[in-house]
């Protein structure tokens, strides 16, 4: 008996996912849902789909535009569908056309869906060869999975996610982190290099201590990100340029160890200040 195909059904208005699924299971698909980016990325980390169905706007203009980058980098190969309800769809348009296959404009039946879903699968999809791109090059496109990804392991870790912190708070260093360390292997490429200071580091010390962070919860994170960032190369293996792979493998180790410190360093700065003040 033939696989069902796996749809993975990104939406935050639950109606609208019942809706669709009911539609999609009767035309014998096997449907997974997320409501939330989160959500999606850990689906797409876990798990292997055919095909992809996506809000553009959750609650945001850009959430959909995350999830279809995420699969794209992740399973190249996966239809995508993306459902807009965006009054200037020139503008949803360009911000996916080169990602996704199909535009829907809401409102639209959910039998409709499922039957261009249908047609959309049977037909013959050539996919173009992925160029050779550097690490760098991956990271930087890659941001907003890993950044996903990291806050689903972090979900994991129970003193970490007990802070009472926004998912926002929780990951507003990391786009500069991710920036340093791409910067870090396209130009210093030499192992245990003096440390380039980091603003982004020291003012991420800063932060943490006045969120009631520990030392070590600190180290903690900055493992989570090392360990999301070369899951990201491991997917990517079959676009990646080899030349490098190795030593950058090593320079984002140095890379991420380097802005550690720097985070440490200022985190203890504060303590300390704050122990002299009350003494």
């Amino acid at each position: 008996m033939p696989t069902k195909p796996k749809v993975l059904l990104v939406d935050d208005n639950q109606d609208e996912i019942l809706l669709t699924r009911r539609s999609l299971e009767k035309k014998n698909f096997e449907v997974v849902s997320a409501t939330s980016v989160t959500e999606a990325f850990k689906q797409i980390a876990e798990q292997s789909f055919d095909v992809l169905i996506t809000d553009l706007h959750m609650p945001e203009p850009g959430d959909g535009f995350a999830v279809v980058t995420a699969m794209r980098h992740s399973q190249p190969d996966v239809l995508v569908l993306v459902v807009s309800d965006f009054p200037d769809m020139q503008r949803a348009m360009s911000a996916v056309l080169l990602q996704a296959d199909e535009i829907l404009v809401k409102p639209c039946e959910a039998g409709q869906v499922a039957d261009l879903l249908q047609k959309k699968i049977l037909e013959p999809k050539s996919s173009p060869k992925r160029a050779k791109e550097s690490v760098a090059s991956i990271l930087e496109h890659d941001a907003t999975a890993i950044i996903g990804r990291w806050l689903s392991r972090l979900e994991q870790v129970g003193e970490l996610i007990s802070l009472p912190l926004t998912s926002d708070e929780h990951t507003a260093h990391l786009p500069d982190i991710i920036k340093n360390i791409a910067t870090r292997l396209r130009k210093t490429r030499i192992i245990e290099a003096i440390a380039t200071p980091s603003a982004a580091a020291v003012a991420h010390g800063q932060l943490r201590y006045g969120q009631g962070y520990s030392a070590p919860l600190i180290v903690q994170e900055s493992r989570i990100l090392q360990v999301c960032i070369f899951e990201d190369i491991q997917r990517n293996l079959s676009s990646v340029d080899f030349t490098f792979v190795l030593p950058d493998v090593m320079l984002i180790a140095d890379e991420v160890d380097s802005q550690l410190s720097q985070t440490i360093a200022s985190f203890l700065t504060m303590k300390e200040a704050a122990a002299g003040a009350s003494a």
